[in-house]
């Protein structure tokens, strides 16, 4: 089988970043912007996004993104660009308004601009859009053609996020390296249709070692709502690293797990780095890791308000019942839950998943 490698075709990342969106755009000739933004990003950004387009503002439709990435969405959303006659999608927000405009570039054609405004996740690097039902269950994954055109990340605006937001970006970048290493070893396909190149599981650990190395400091970055060191190579783990690492190197459990997750009430309010941080303990613990790597995770996990139970996620019916619930919802819908070089039923999930929540519970 045939090695592939993908990426978006430009990342820019700094402070101030925003500031080159029209010089951009027009490098690319576009003219007239169809912008999809978060309505409260929108409230917080507005002057700032409209002076970033320059020249290119009074051409550009600015649409507000109605809070939930469904197939009604992107249908209402298209219609609306090829009524502006738009000639680039520019995606501005969190995870689902960014998949939102994922899903209009799919319908529309047109080049696509990715400008997250938190760092909850690394969906902006990749071509998947993530479709939820209209009562915020993940229903399906549908791929652009190509990898964005652009990934443009302001740190001066992600700094000012709220925390959770953060740590739950640190939370989905924490996986990669061994979801990366069970996808190789089972030999299952990445999202490109082939096999991992050397340089995925690379990246792949790379990510791992950047967020155990930084993400404390950058938490105080955060806190502070200033830039350090520690944020921006942070930053550059969650959003770029983690991109690439997970749609050329595969994913495993800790993804499974959140079609489950996303099913249960509590769980499903939870954010996606959230549930991936609590799914990773899960497919460590299924790994057989060592007690000590297992506590030095956990601990790290405590300095950084990762949850560590089901009951940490939200959950506040019974966890046995919650456990097989999310077992068999997971074992049925999640197309990765076989890329584990371990034999693994839908009874071994469910226990591991309540051994998980007990384990750290009485921890």
């Amino acid at each position: 089988m045939l090695k592939v490698f993908a990426a978006p075709h430009r990342y820019i990342q700094g402070h101030g970043a925003l500031a080159q969106l029209g010089s951009l755009a027009t490098s690319l000739g576009a003219q007239r912007p169809f912008v999809i933004v978060d309505s409260v990003v929108q409230g917080l950004l507005l002057p700032r996004l409209q002076e970033g387009l320059g020249g290119l503002a009074r051409q550009a439709t600015i649409t507000p993104f109605n809070g939930e990435c469904t197939r009604q969405e992107i249908d209402r959303l298209s219609g609306l660009a090829a009524d502006a006659q738009a000639d680039l999608i520019v995606g501005v927000g969190g995870g689902k308004t960014i998949d939102s405009a994922k899903g209009v570039r799919i319908q529309t054609r047109r080049p696509i601009f990715i400008v997250p405004t938190i760092a909850s996740n690394d969906s902006p690097t990749s071509r998947l859009v993530v479709l939820y039902t209209p009562d915020h269950a993940v229903d399906q994954v549908d791929l652009m053609p190509t990898n964005p055109d652009l990934v443009l990340v302001d740190t001066s605006v992600l700094v000012q996020a709220p925390e959770r937001f953060f740590v739950s970006g640190v939370g989905d970048a924490l996986s990669k390296k061994f979801e990366a290493a069970q996808c190789i070893g089972a030999g299952r396909q990445n999202f490109h249709a082939g096999q991992a190149t050397l340089l995925s599981q690379s990246i792949a650990d790379l990510c791992y070692d950047t967020v155990r190395a930084h993400a404390e400091g950058a938490l105080r970055a955060v806190r502070g709502k200033q830039v350090n060191d520690d944020f921006e190579r942070t930053v550059e783990a969650t959003i770029l690293l983690s991109g690439l690492a997970f749609e050329s190197a595969g994913l495993s459990i800790a993804h499974s797990l959140t079609r489950g997750l996303s099913a249960v009430p509590g769980p499903a309010a939870a954010l996606h780095g959230e549930q991936v941080a609590f799914g990773l303990l899960v497919q460590l613990w299924l790994e057989g890791r060592s007690a000590d790597f297992m506590a030095d995770l956990l601990a790290f996990y405590g300095r950084m308000g990762l949850p560590r139970t089901l009951t940490g996620l939200g959950l506040q019916g019974d966890p046995a019942q919650a456990a097989e619930l999310i077992a068999q919802i997971t074992w049925e819908r999640a197309p990765y839950i076989g890329a584990f070089t371990h034999p693994l039923d839908q009874k071994q999930l469910s226990a591991a998943i309540l051994d998980v929540h007990q384990s750290n519970t009485r921890g």
